[in-house]
Parts: C-alpha cells; structure tokens; sequence
C-alpha cells in the first residue's frame, strides 16, 4: 500500500473542502437550522408553548347542555374553540384553517337525555374532518365523550327536563316490572337516586356536589418523561440534530460520489492509474478524506448543538464517538458506490438524492416511525438511517450505555462493508 500516495490524496482533498468556504458554510449551518426549527416545533426544551388543535362548534340545539359542553371545550387546554354555524364551519375545515368541526344537533340536549335512561333514539353528532388532520379528530372526540358525559348526567339527575325524563322512565320501568324482573329492580335504583338528588338540591342548592354536578372522570392522570434520569426534562432538539446529521452526511455522501463521476468524466481517473498508485490505495484515500470532512461537520454541528440548544450526551461518550465513525464510514463509502456504479454525474445525483431523502424519512428524522403502517414500521428495520437515528437518541437524550448502541454500530459498519465492498467490485477506471 502506497501510504505516501494516500495520505497525498486525502490532503489534496481537505485542502479543496477548506478553501471551498460557503461550502463549508452551507454543509455545518443548514442542519443546524433545519435541526433548530425542528426541535423547536415538536417542544425544545419543555418551555416552549404547545399549540393547541383549532376545533368549530356548532350548536344548533342551543340548550343548557350543549352549551355547557361548548363551554368546557373552551377552557380545556388542548383545543382553541370558535362557535360558528354549519356554513361556516365547512368553509373553515376546507380551507384549512380548522381542523375538526363537531355539530351538536336540534334537540341534543332533550334526545341525549332521553337516550341516556332508554338506550333508543340517540342523537348523532356529527363530526367535518380535515383529512390531513385525522388525528385531531380522535382528540376531540375523546374530550366530547368526557364533557357529553358531565353535562348530559348533571341536567338527567338535577335539571327540570332530566327530572321530568327520569319520572317518565322510572314509571315505564314500574310497568314492565311485571314481564322484567331487573327492570324493578333499575326503577328502585333510579329512585333512590331521585331522593338522594332532591334532598341534596334542597340543602346545599346548585353547587352540591356528588350527583348534581354529573358524571366525571372518576381518575385524574399525571404524567412524567421518561429520559436519561429524574427531573431531567425531554430536549427535542436532541432528535432533532440526530436526524438532520444523519441527512445532511448522507448528501455530503452523495455530493462527494457525484465529483467523483465528474472527474472520471474529464479523465483524471486514468491520469491516476498512469501514477504508481493502485485502486485499493485510490479508494482508500477517497474514503479516509471523505470520512474526515464528515467527522468534522458531525462534531461542529453537535458543538453548536451543544452550546447554544442545550443538547448534552447523557450516555456513553465513547458510543457517540463510535456511531459517529461508523456512520461517516457509511458515508464515504456510499458515496464510493455511487462513483463505481453510476452512469453520469447528473442522473445518479438525482436517483441518489431521491434514495437518501426516502432512507431519511423511513429512519423517523422527519416524523415518528409510529405513525408508519405496521408493514412499514417493520421495513425501517432494514434501512440503516433508522439505527443511525437510534442510536444517537440512545447516547444522547435517552443516557443509555455503550451497549444500546451496539446493534445500531453493527448494523451501520456492516451497511458501510457492502458498500465498500460493491465500489471496489464495480470501480474501473476507465468507462
């Protein structure tokens, strides 16, 4: 092996990165902000505001109870209300500008009531859906379960119609005693509830509590972060720079495959087989310079990250350094296939970009693998982004050891092997 040949190569290499500046400039700054912007939307470090879900109501009953209901929707923290009518609210979710619309119809408040003593003729409340917003409507269909449920048992249990519906009831109830055993034994039920609520409604008036004010939610639910150790707040922007290195080194990667091609294009590929220099020494330069120009961006754009997001390696070090080695060995060398198979500058920059971008969603840098199908969750596995991604969350936020980072290394310096292994196979110097 000609060292002194390689090590002339590499030079000449880092020296072209060096004085190429706003490359420089671009390959370090774009992903640190690209990263700050992600971070930044999907919560920071904690203090950042939440945005709540754009939600229309629409009360066309115009009762107690639906606008009690609309009522507890506005002061819950998870939703922005606006009360519109049905017209309204259609042009609103079309055009974007909200994502769930619920429509409360006539007679809500009597019909829901009634169905919740007879189980029969219940009102359907519709629901305009914004389909790129889907899941919203599972949170607000939650909080209307929650608040239908508190308003429409208050007005059965204590309000003028409520006391009026469960009289006419409880008298159905004597009548089919006879032919339904259980249905004495319900209407005793409801009628022990009736004088427990009079008596309650008699002594201590509509603040009562108990039954008068309806049916909640018989649990409160707290919540806590599972991170790198107690009272050790969630950093997104953590996530955030693992995901973006990992894109911006691969497009480096291509970057570097692709002048590859251009200077086989203008023959300096056969003025290197014309000097003492062999393809094992050619393409061990390559991937030692191209290695070295990718470790540096990784450890400025994680100094950055660092210093100004508050990012912290809570776990092993000596992990982050080997994923960051391995990963950049990745790099190189699928830039180094790239070079070896490719047919033009132009068309493999195209097809190599595409394949990046499609490794780079499917390894969750962009959104979470959970909103993937099953299927799909199961085939980011075999992408080496997605143990990339991994395994620098695992040494960063989540403070896991060397160990949780052993596959994700395996994974990525086996990846980095086939690569290697294809670009020598497939390199020839002249095409």
């Amino acid at each position: 092996m000609n060292t002194t040949a390689i090590w002339a190569i590499v030079r000449n290499d880092l020296r072209i990165f060096r004085t190429d500046r706003r490359a420089v400039v671009v390959g370090i700054l774009v992903p640190i902000l690209i990263s700050a912007f992600f971070g930044y939307v999907f919560g920071g470090t904690g203090s950042a505001e939440t945005g709540k879900i754009p939600i229309i109501v629409v009360d066309e009953d115009q009762s107690p109870v639906s606008q009690a209901i609309a009522d507890d929707l506005k002061k819950d923290s998870m939703v922005s209300v606006q009360l519109l009518d049905r017209e309204q609210a259609q042009k609103q979710v079309k055009a974007g500008k909200a994502q769930v619309a619920a429509i409360l119809p006539k007679n809500f408040g009597d019909d829901s009531v009634r169905a919740l003593f007879t189980g029969r003729d219940k009102p359907k409340v519709e629901m305009l859906i914004d389909p790129s917003q889907a899941m919203s409507s599972q949170v607000v269909q939650g909080l209307l379960v929650q608040y239908g449920m508190q308003e429409i048992t208050k007005t059965a249990f204590s309000g003028t119609t409520g006391t009026d519906r469960l009289a006419d009831y409880v008298k159905q109830l004597e009548a089919d005693s006879a032919r339904q055993p259980q249905a004495q034994d319900l209407s005793n039920l409801l009628t022990a509830l009736r004088q427990v609520n009079s008596r309650r409604s008699d002594s201590t008036g509509a603040d009562a509590t108990g039954i008068q004010r309806g049916l909640t939610m018989p649990y409160d639910v707290t919540s806590s972060t599972v991170t790198s150790g107690n009272d050790v707040p969630y950093n997104a922007y953590a996530h955030a720079f693992a995901g973006m290195t990992v894109q911006f080194l691969l497009l480096a990667g291509v970057d570097a495959g692709v002048v590859l091609l251009l200077l086989r294009d203008r023959g300096i590929w056969q003025r290197f087989r014309s000097a003492p220099l062999a393809k094992s020494d050619f393409l061990v330069a390559k991937t030692l310079s191209t290695m070295l120009i990718g470790l540096f961006q990784t450890f400025v754009i994680y100094a950055a990250a660092i210093a100004i997001f508050g990012v912290r390696i809570n776990g092993s070090a000596a992990a982050f350094i080997a994923l960051a080695v391995v990963f950049c060995f990745l790099n190189a060398s699928f830039g180094l296939m790239l070079a070896a198979v490719g047919r033009s500058a132009g068309a493999t920059r195209g097809i190599a970009v595409m394949v990046t971008l499609l490794m780079v969603m499917l390894g969750g840098a962009w959104v979470p693998s959970f909103v993937f199908p099953k299927w799909l969750q199961q085939a980011s596995l075999f992408v080496p982004t997605r143990w990339a991604v991994d395994g620098l969350d695992a040494v960063t936020w989540r403070g896991l050891g060397f160990d949780a980072a052993l596959w994700p290394i395996a994974v990525l310096a086996g990846t980095a092997t086939v690569c290697l292994a294809i670009a020598i196979s497939r390199f020839k110097w002249e095409e």
